[in-house]
């Protein structure tokens, strides 16, 4: 009999892993008759089947190149289009610098592989995308969420960590419409962040997946767009987006964009991983971004959107004020709300939190996510995030009504 040091047959890291909420979500939010508020997946009314098609078709008019191993890089077409699709977005970047990757995911796995020893210290906000933090958590038990104001990110928080003697490594972010709130980053915080990495030579990851989506206001530079005019940011922002919530998620398909230095390891790192992302999938998202057909859909997609969001904070306003406070993004995919004082206290005085909602809610035919598991520590058991990329618009005033009896 061979002896063993562990319990169990998985490392302690993997013993550590729970399920995602969200995930376990999807099945209950598929029953016959509910209304999922949950998964932030993007709407099927979207997807330009026609035009995906026509770009499968035209990459397997080259099968011997289509069908066969590619570069772990990725394929020179599809960074050449990445190329010319950032550049709409104000960064310039050569192909050199680009690594394609199977969907953003990926990506967010790769960095914390590149960056982190298991001493190391993550920043994330709080509260942040909850794949992300899943993520780190594998690495490094040492995660720092940070609060925000109306701005972004807590300048004071983040230097209470410096003069606390505990510099992170890395700090991930999302700018623009953050997964679950909804929020975007002021400029000036922008500006603000980026000198604060620079002096403390802390590595930003900017996670990008929302952006083109913006219905309502200005955009607002990311961060390395900004980084490029300032040779001191310059090392110390990783650019990484997808194609999932423009074009399909079931491509797979994301990138990054990294310093020179990081490239190589980086490309070292993914050859261990998957040797490189799916050749046939990359030529046909090629093809589609060449095809010039990706403005006329994302014009159609924040027009759904919009209106989608318009449509469930109306009827929040109209029907469950008195419940929940709500904030309003101009973009996106998520809104995210907070049980009030009085609707969290209860018929019988005892306390309500979201988690406790979502079992009525889902009696009731509606399904949502507590904003519960989107922290790193200390949640916040009032906050919920509701998705309006999923329902016709036509369902959300019945949507919000099945909630509001859930919390009445």
């Amino acid at each position: 009999m061979i002896a063993t040091s562990r319990a169990g047959l998985t490392s302690r890291r993997v013993a550590q892993i729970q399920s995602s909420p969200i995930r376990d979500l999807l099945a209950q939010a598929r029953a016959p008759g509910m209304i999922s508020l949950a998964g932030g997946l993007p709407t099927a009314d979207g997807f330009d089947v026609e035009g995906v098609e026509q770009a499968v078709a035209a990459a397997m008019r080259e099968p011997h190149h289509a069908l066969q191993y590619g570069l772990t890089e990725g394929e020179p077409r599809l960074r050449e289009a990445l190329c010319a699709l950032m550049a709409s977005r104000g960064i310039i970047s050569g192909i050199d610098s680009v690594l394609v990757t199977s969907g953003s995911q990926q990506g967010i796995d790769l960095v914390a592989r590149l960056l982190l020893d298991p001493d190391d210290i993550v920043v994330v906000e709080r509260p942040s995308y909850l794949a992300a933090v899943s993520v780190f958590r594998l690495v490094t038990d040492n995660l720092e969420g940070v609060g925000r104001d109306a701005e972004g990110p807590d300048m004071a928080a983040l230097d209470a960590l410096i003069a606390a003697g505990r510099r992170p490594r890395m700090m991930y972010l999302v700018p623009d419409f953050a997964n679950p709130t909804g929020h975007t980053m002021s400029l000036a915080r922008r500006r603000a962040i980026l000198q604060w990495a620079a002096q403390h030579q802390v590595m930003i990851v900017e996670d990008d997946p929302y952006s083109e989506l913006r219905f309502e206001g200005e955009r607002v530079p990311g961060l390395f767009c900004l980084a490029q005019d300032e040779p001191l940011w310059q090392p110390w922002v990783i650019h990484m987006s997808t194609l999932s919530k423009v074009v399909a998620p079931g491509l797979r398909l994301g990138w990054m964009v990294l310093p020179a230095a990081l490239y190589r390891p980086a490309v070292l790192l993914k050859q261990g991983m998957d040797l490189h992302t799916g050749t046939l999938t990359q030529l046909a998202a090629a093809h589609y971004l060449e095809s010039g057909r990706l403005a006329g859909r994302l014009t159609l997609l924040r027009g759904y959107y919009r209106e989608r969001r318009d449509a469930l904070r109306d009827a929040l306003q109209t029907q469950a004020g008195d419940l929940l406070q709500i904030n309003t993004p101009g973009g996106g995919m998520f809104l995210w709300a907070r049980l009030t004082e009085a609707a969290a206290a209860g018929k019988g005085g005892e306390a309500l939190s979201a988690t406790d909602l979502l079992t009525r809610a889902l009696a009731q035919g509606v399904a949502f996510v507590p904003g519960a598991a989107f922290y790193d520590s200390t949640p916040d058991p009032r906050a919920l995030r509701l998705s309006f990329s999923g329902p016709q618009v036509s369902e959300m005033p019945e949507a919000v009504a099945r909630l509001v009896r859930a919390l009445r």
